[in-house]
């Protein structure tokens, strides 16, 4: 039976269905950080004897734009014996994650079957997937994060201790849920913290993937399109994404400001006038030769980044991941590498439609930060 607009307007919205609970507990939490804070202070005190000793060594930090390879790479490191990440099922009561681990053990949920994830890009999850989770506790304390009005930045100079204390304690407290000694974490919104981050764990190592505009940009106008339609009946949808801190796509996407306000504005402008392609090039470029500013100005980010190229994590995946391993002193097992490498590829699931002429607008718009990562064209 062929399919009609009607049908798959439903279908693309059915992907973000939002359960009761999830809004009546999402709502709950994200509303109220400073309490959820005090909260989880309470639960650090109680587990003051079994944290004593504990201790975070070496976190890894996944991190860049949307579509970039990430996911790829947070599933991969996940994989390795005593690194743990934080979950779907982590959402909504993240401000305290050893109560809740503890209730999920008692409530002893069954098996739930792989689902591919919205985005439809063939990646199978489950609420014990990794995901990117822990922006809900940088929102909660950082107001202006998302606004792209002002400078999303935080340097090492920006440091709250109050927060710095908290955010240690928690993933001290993940990692003494489930019995691991390496925190990893993915966040595309984490590429305008890196300063604070290394303030903050001296020690953090970042894995920054980067992707060639032409296939990038591709990606990201696809799922921004899915998004929209997806969001188009669906407020409770929109609102839920809004709340973990997931607005690269849809009808609230909003761009990361890495300091150029003038910049940031112009690719509003942009998207708003419905030059989608430039639009995307342009913030492309932004986000990227921050990146590469960031990690050729200062010593300590450069020294504790590797970015990672799409296109050789897909044409040579042992080799690349084996460079991921060494950079985040990770066990390199061979048949570990072999296994994960082996389940890795170019995406088949969609083709650029791009014209010469959207070629040439990326190409313009993206030359400063391609040359920067050693994209020549």
């Amino acid at each position: 039976m062929p399919i009609t607009e009607d049908d798959a307007m439903s279908d693309d919205e059915q992907i973000f269905h939002v359960s009761n609970s999830m809004e009546l507990f999402g709502r709950l939490i994200t509303n109220h950080p400073e309490f959820w804070r005090k909260v989880g202070n309470l639960e650090t005190k109680l587990l003051t004897d079994q944290l004593e000793n504990s201790e975070l060594k070496s976190p890894v930090y996944v991190t860049g734009l949307a579509r970039s390879g990430s996911t790829i790479l947070l599933e991969t490191l996940a994989q390795i014996r005593g690194v743990i990440s934080h979950r779907y099922k982590d959402f909504p009561p993240v401000y305290t994650p050893y109560w809740w681990n503890w209730f999920m053990k008692q409530a002893g949920a069954g098996a739930i079957k792989p689902q591919e994830r919205a985005h439809r890009d063939g990646i199978m999850v489950t609420p014990d997937s990794p995901e990117a989770i822990e922006e809900v506790i940088w929102m909660g304390a950082f107001k202006h994060l998302h606004n792209p009005a002002v400078s999303n930045a935080l340097s090492a100079e920006a440091a709250d201790p109050e927060f710095d204390r908290f955010y240690r304690e928690h993933l001290k407290k993940l990692l003494l849920s489930r019995g691991g000694n390496r925190y990893l974490s993915k966040g595309n919104y984490l590429v305008t913290r890196l300063q604070y981050i290394l303030n903050m764990l001296p020690d953090a190592r970042f894995v920054i993937p980067v992707r060639h505009p032409f296939g990038h940009i591709a990606s990201l106008m696809k799922q921004h399109d899915l998004f929209s339609r997806g969001q188009q009946h669906n407020l409770r949808a929109r609102e839920h994404l809004k709340r973990v801190g997931h607005l690269e796509f849809g009808l609230d996407r909003t761009p990361i400001n890495t300091g150029d306000n003038s910049t940031t504005q112009s690719i509003l402008n942009l998207w708003n006038s419905g030059e989608e392609v430039r639009g995307w090039a342009r913030y492309w470029n932004q986000i990227y030769e921050f990146l590469a500013n960031e990690i050729t100005e200062n010593p300590l980010v450069g020294n504790a980044s590797k970015i990672i190229r799409f296109e050789d994590l897909c044409a040579t995946p042992a080799d690349t991941i084996m460079a991921v391993l060494t950079h985040c002193n990770y066990p390199a097992d061979p048949d570990f590498i072999s296994s994960t490498a082996a389940g890795i590829h170019a995406p088949s699931y969609y083709k650029s439609t791009f014209t010469a002429q959207d070629e040439a607008i990326i190409l313009e718009e993206t030359e400063s930060a391609r040359e920067k990562l050693g994209y020549s064209n």
